[in-house]
């Protein structure tokens, strides 16, 4: 098991980010992880308000009188 306990261990991991990807493209990478990150956020907050609000009965019963 990896332990990250030694700030070389984080240094040594951070210089090998940046050997791989580059210093440009690491702020495009951290965006893009972001926005995913929003995007999913806002899905499962859509996700859940349907079953939070209560469905509207006024309207059914109003319906099934009129055709008595």
């Amino acid at each position: 098991m990896l332990d990250f306990s030694s700030p070389m261990h984080l240094i040594l991991i951070i210089l090998v980010i940046v050997l791989l990807f580059g210093g440009k493209k690491i702020p495009e990478l951290m965006k893009g992880i972001g926005q995913g990150m929003k995007e999913f956020k806002k899905a499962s907050q859509l996700d859940d308000e349907p079953a939070k609000k209560e469905p509207e009965t006024k309207d059914i019963e109003i319906k099934a009188s009129d055709k008595k």
